[in-house]
């Protein structure tokens, strides 16, 4: 069967970080081998339970449901209750037991849109967001120009470039680009301004300033301004 759908591997052993898995069948699913268990896609951690969370297709969506794992299961934060049933968006981010494996859901036709190729390869440009990004090497082309990013500055830049001319939060960049970190009392990754700070300020260096225009709202996070697009007019 064709594709309908893919996860990419930000983090999960054995796989290494942009392992693109497709997805197929009916139903999918995720979860940790065992001599009576083998899921149809399989991590090595402990603290993934040997059925954690399956995926199935319904009405054009996808739907995740926990199925009763030990240690939890989130989408994009927020943690979804045992059994329960959520239907995906395109690049929503899920996590598992506490960032021990993080995945990324990308529908297959939403993925042809945001996966553009190299410009040299393609000789054309998204005229609505200037860059064109390769997911599997975590490569950002700008104007022909390949950047490579660190797995933090990644993580950032597309939270920040998926929401653009938005207000992200704090709380909510921190449990994105921090989930192995120790959480306080309301499961907010521990991990300061500064650090937050410096982040931003290497992905500035990276692809200048002026391609990466963000401001920060005091006490509340960061907006990443509209990008102005590079190339001939329409």
């Amino acid at each position: 069967m064709e594709p309908y759908a893919c996860l990419y591997v930000e983090k999960g052993e054995p796989y290494r970080t942009g392992t693109r898995l497709d997805l197929s069948g009916e139903v999918t699913v995720v979860g940790r081998a065992a001599h009576d268990v083998v899921p149809d896609i399989a991590f090595a951690s402990a603290f993934v339970s040997r059925r954690h969370f399956s995926l199935s297709r319904a009405d054009g969506k996808v739907f995740l449901t926990d199925l009763g794992s030990k240690h939890g299961t989130e989408i994009g934060g927020r943690k979804v209750a045992p059994h329960e049933s959520v239907a995906l968006k395109t690049s929503e981010r899920i996590s598992l037991a506490r960032g021990m494996v993080v995945l990324h859901f990308v529908h297959i036709f939403a993925e042809q849109t945001l996966e553009l190729e190299p410009y040299a390869a393609t000789g054309r440009l998204d005229r609505i967001k200037p860059f064109a990004l390769d997911r599997e090497q975590r490569l950002i082309i700008d104007n022909g120009r390949k950047i490579a990013l660190s797995d933090k500055e990644w993580l950032l830049f597309l939270l920040l470039y998926e929401r653009m001319g938005t207000l992200v939060s704090n709380e909510r960049i921190k449990r994105t680009v921090w989930p192995e970190r120790v959480v306080d009392d309301v499961g907010v990754p521990d991990v300061g301004i500064e650090e937050l700070n410096s982040l931003v300020y290497r992905i500035r260096r990276k692809l200048g300033k002026t391609r990466f225009p963000v401001n920060a709202v005091r006490g509340s996070g960061y907006i990443l301004e509209a990008i102005e697009a590079y190339g001939p007019k329409a």
